[in-house]
C-alpha cells in the first residue's frame, strides 16, 4: 500500500471519520430541560437527566448504522485508495462499497436526528460528520481540487558524486594529495610504485596494479578497475562462506581485480579480498 497515493478528498474522509468517533462518546440525548422547573424541582429533574443519559454505544442499531458503519466506510474508502489495483469482493467493487456505505451512515442519522425530540450533542455531531463523510466520499472523484495528493512526494536532492565532500572516499579518482597508499589513482604513488600512466598500478582507471595478474575464469582482456557501489552491498568470501566478510559502502572506491562470470573480486582498503555478487548499478572509476 502506498500512503501517497491518498488525496485530499480522502483526507476529508479520514478527518469526518474521525469526529464521528468522538461523537459516539457524545450524549445521545440532550435529557430534560431543568432550567423551566422550578427550585423544589431542580435537584430532582437533574437527577432524571443523569439517569437517562447515554451515547451511541447504548443504542445498538443507531451504533452500527450510523457511527460504525461511517468508520468501516472511511476505512474502505482510504484502503482501498492506496492499494495498487482495485480490489472486488464477491463482485463488488471495494471503493464503491465504501461510498455507498458513507451515503447509507449519512441517511440514517438524518432520519435519527429528525426522529429524535431532544438530540443531544452526540447525535448533532454524528449527523455533521456523517453528511462530511459522504460528502467527502461522493465529491473526490468530481472536484479537481480534492484529487491533490494529500502527502506531497519528497523534494528530489541532488546527489553527490561518490567521495566529494572534505573528505573523499579511499582511492577517489583524481584527488590530488602529497601522498597515496599502493594503486590511487590520480594521485602520488607510494614509495616502490611506477608513476601514474605507464599502464601498472596507480595509473589511470582500467590499468592493471603491479603484481596482479588475471585469476583463472578472468575473462582474458580484463583490466583491474576501480569502481563505487551506489548501496551497501555485501563482500563474500572466495572459498564461498555464505557470511559476508565485509560490506562495500556507498561514497568509497574499490579496486576490482578480477571477473568471475557476472561477479567480482573486489579489494577493500584494507587489502581484503572478496567476490561482489551483485554487480549492478556500479560506478566506474
Amino acid at each position: 500500500m502506498n500512503i501517497r497515493s491518498l488525496t485530499r478528498g480522502d483526507g476529508v474522509v479520514i478527518g469526518a471519520a474521525v469526529l464521528l468517533f468522538i461523537a459516539s462518546f457524545l450524549d445521545f440525548s440532550g435529557g430534560p430541560d431543568c432550567s423551566a422547573v422550578g427550585p423544589a424541582y431542580a435537584k430532582y429533574c437533574e437527577a432524571q437527566a443523569q439517569s437517562t443519559s447515554y451515547n451511541a454505544w447504548d443504542v445498538l442499531s443507531v451504533l452500527m448504522s450510523v457511527y460504525l458503519a461511517g468508520l468501516i466506510a472511511a476505512a474502505i474508502i482510504a484502503v482501498t485508495r492506496m492499494l495498487p489495483q482495485p480490489r472486488k469482493v464477491i463482485g463488488i467493487d471495494l471503493g464503491q462499497f465504501g461510498l455507498a456505505l458513507s451515503i447509507f451512515a449519512a441517511w440514517t442519522a438524518f432520519w435519527a436526528i429528525v426522529d429524535s425530540s431532544n438530540a443531544g450533542a452526540g447525535l448533532i455531531l454524528g449527523l455533521i460528520a456523517a453528511l462530511l463523510l459522504a460528502a467527502g466520499a461522493v465529491a473526490t472523484p468530481l472536484v479537481p481540487a480534492l484529487q491533490v495528493a494529500l502527502i506531497g512526494a519528497p523534494k528530489p536532492q541532488a546527489a553527490a558524486p561518490y567521495g566529494a565532500g572534505p573528505t573523499p572516499g579511499y582511492g577517489y579518482p583524481g584527488a590530488q594529495q602529497a601522498s597515496q597508499g599502493y594503486g590511487y589513482p590520480g594521485g602520488q604513488p607510494a614509495a616502490g610504485q611506477p608513476a601514474a600512466g605507464d599502464g601498472t598500478a596507480g595509473g589511470a582507471a582500467g590499468a592493471a596494479p603491479a603484481g596482479a595478474t588475471p585469476a583463472a575464469g578472468t575473462p582474458a582482456d580484463f583490466a583491474p578497475f576501480w569502481f563505487a557501489v551506489p548501496v551497501a552491498r555485501p563482500l563474500y568470501g572466495e572459498d564461498g562462506s555464505p557470511s559476508p566478510i565485509a560490506e562495500l559502502a556507498p561514497g568509497t572506491w574499490y579496486l576490482a581485480v578480477e571477473q568471475r562470470g557476472q561477479a567480482l573480486i573486489a579489494q577493500t582498503q584494507d587489502g581484503r579480498r572478496g567476490v561482489l555478487q551483485d554487480t549492478t548499478g556500479i560506478q566506474r572509476g
